[in-house]
């Protein structure tokens, strides 16, 4: 062994943990300074319950479990938003003349459009300007944002 190099041992280093036990070991420095040791470590005192908190890790835990609850609720109330009946008829995109023609009869919300609708699309074909080409293009805009059409009524002969 080359000389000099090496740190010094001491074959009576004192360990000292913050629930106050003490104990001498060797090691290369004098004093050693602990948070957990035998006599206080939930493992070997069987409280299994009990949560060390080192470093703040319990604490980054919770956060990031209450971002996720926060993004869900956030994500769920997005969701409800989305199929809204209270929503303008001008999100369905349909263009100027027939949104135009649905407010003109008196039909500014989605929900208003949908009631009508229940009555069967001849119901929603009375509103003036507004034909079947926009009648598909509603109906196919409300079920990519998600609304429940009512089932057509089926005409009897």
């Amino acid at each position: 062994m080359k000389k000099g190099i090496h740190p010094t041992y001491y074959a009576d280093a004192q360990v000292i943990c913050a629930c106050g036990n003490t104990w001498t070991t060797g090691s290369t420095k004098k004093v050693i300074r602990t948070e957990v040791c035998s006599k206080c470590h939930p493992f070997f005192t069987g409280q299994q319950a009990r949560i060390i908190d080192i470093e703040g890790q319990v604490d980054r835990f919770y956060k990031k479990l209450q971002a996720r609850q926060d993004f869900l609720d956030q994500k769920k109330v997005r969701q409800t938003e989305r199929v809204s009946p209270q929503r303008p008829v001008a999100d369905l995109g349909l263009g100027a003349r027939p949104t135009d023609a649905l407010v003109k009869a008196g039909l500014t919300t989605i929900g208003q459009v949908l009631d009508r609708l229940s009555g069967g699309d001849e119901k929603l074909l009375e509103v003036e300007g507004f034909g079947r080409k926009s009648l598909i293009d509603a109906k196919k805009r409300m079920r990519q944002l998600g609304y429940d059409l009512p089932a057509a009524e089926e005409a009897t002969a």
